[in-house]
C-alpha cells in the first residue's frame, strides 16, 4: 500500500525537487545542481512511466552522475570560450612602459605609463641603476598597493 502510494505521488516528490534545485543553481550558476535538476526530471519521467520509487531514485542519481561528470565539464569549457582574454586591474599594467615626470630620490619618482596614468614608482630591488631623470623610460615590474615598481627600460643605441 505505502510502495503504491509513493510510486502514485512520487511525481509531485520529483516537480518539488526540481524546482529547489533549480532555484540553487540560479543562485550559483554553477550548472551542478542545473545536472541533479534534470536528472530529477528523469526520475519524473521515470515514475511517469509507472516505474517504482525505489527505481526512480536509481534513474535519478545514475542520471544525475552522468551529466555532473560527462556534459557539466564541457558545458563549462564551451561557455569559458571566447571571455575576454584581454588583462585587466594590475596583471593589464604589469609590462607596460612608461615616462619618468620627476627625478627619482632615494629610488622614489613619479612615472606616466602608456595608458595615461600616472603613478608614484620607485625602482625595483632587481635593478642596479640608481639615478633616474625626467625624461628616461621605464617599465612596470610589479604593483605594490598604490606604487608601480619599475626597471629602467632598455636604450636602443643610435
Amino acid at each position: 500500500m505505502a510502495a503504491e502510494f509513493l510510486t502514485t505521488y512520487s511525481w509531485i516528490f520529483w516537480l518539488a525537487l526540481i524546482l529547489i534545485f533549480v532555484i540553487i543553481e540560479v543562485a550559483t550558476v554553477d550548472f551542478t545542481f542545473l545536472m541533479i535538476a534534470v536528472g530529477s526530471f528523469a526520475g519524473l519521467i521515470a515514475g511517469l512511466f509507472g516505474i517504482p520509487w525505489w527505481a526512480q531514485v536509481i534513474v535519478a542519481g545514475v542520471v544525475s552522475l552522468i551529466l555532473i561528470f560527462v556534459v557539466r565539464p564541457a558545458l563549462k569549457r564551451a561557455l569559458s570560450k571566447g571571455g575576454d582574454a584581454t588583462p585587466s586591474n594590475v596583471a593589464a599594467l604589469l609590462g607596460l612602459a612608461g615616462t619618468v615626470t620627476t627625478d627619482f630620490v632615494a629610488g622614489q619618482g613619479h612615472v606616466k605609463l602608456a595608458n595615461g596614468e600616472t603613478w608614484t614608482a620607485k625602482l625595483s630591488g632587481l635593478t642596479d641603476v640608481e639615478v633616474i631623470g625626467a625624461g628616461d623610460r621605464v617599465v612596470v615590474t610589479a604593483i605594490e598597493g598604490a606604487t608601480a615598481v619599475v626597471i629602467p627600460a632598455e636604450r636602443n643605441p643610435s
